[in-house]
């Protein structure tokens, strides 16, 4: 489907990549992608444009790898972007870098900043925005700017977190920057990820949807995304 998936470990990835890019100052540009993103990508050029744009696009979702041996180009493993965000948030505060969270609701982006700093009491937190906003304001890009952060996490959800990267990407002379989706939701204790047994089942995707079941139109594109795998109809 045209998009070019990462095949290494979530390890190699960073000791590999993502460190010594951080440590060089090399902007990077991660894109979280499962079988959802990859329709929405295959059903609009534009979108697909944003999401090949980055450096890194990584398997977020059972499905993707479950269709990469199905078409006899295995990928290593699933590289979940909520674990991806934590360990370079850890990494970040190990280093003493800072980091910017923009996105989700104002009440959850507070809960979520209160949650971090006592995960992570050295963190250099350059800033946070709830996610509520038009693309275009400028005051909200001028706030991330001026906090010169290392790492930019962006909830916004797909496509507006896509949009928004590619949009001012190139006003940056620095940073990481990584689309999250709910991620936030799930620091601030507002969503609960999946039990350890459902994620090692590989059945995280189920879990979701069972406690939030409004997500079931987004489950429908798994499953389109999966026939067509089978059914050899790219």
């Amino acid at each position: 489907m045209d998009i070019p998936f990462l095949n290494l470990t979530q390890q190699q990835l960073l000791e590999k990549h993502l460190y010594p890019r951080i440590t060089e100052e090399k902007k990077t540009y991660i894109v979280t992608a499962n079988p959802e993103i990859v329709m929405k990508a295959k059903e609009n050029e534009k979108y697909k444009g944003m999401v090949k744009q980055a450096d890194f696009i990584i398997p977020d979702g059972t499905g993707i790898v479950m269709a990469s041996k199905l078409i006899k180009q295995p990928i290593q493993e699933r590289v979940a972007g909520f674990d991806l965000m934590t360990h370079l948030i850890g990494y970040a505060e190990d280093q003493q870098l800072s980091c910017f969270f923009l996105g989700a609701s104002e009440e959850v982006s507070k809960k979520m900043v209160e949650r971090l700093k006592t995960l992570h009491p050295y963190l250099h937190i350059a800033g946070r925005h709830h996610g509520f906003f038009e693309l275009e304001d400028r005051t909200v890009i001028e706030e991330v700017l001026d906090s010169r952060p290392d790492l930019i996490f962006v909830a916004l959800g797909s496509p507006r977190q896509e949009e928004w990267i590619t949009k001012y990407f190139n006003e940056f002379d620095k940073g990481l920057f990584m689309g999250v989706g709910g991620s936030f939701d799930v620091i601030a204790g507002e969503v609960k990820r999946a039990p350890k047994l459902w994620v090692n089942l590989q059945l995280e995707w189920l879990y979701r949807t069972i406690k939030q079941p409004f997500r079931w139109k987004r489950i429908l594109k798994v499953f389109e995304f999966m026939f067509r795998i089978i059914l050899k109809k790219y």
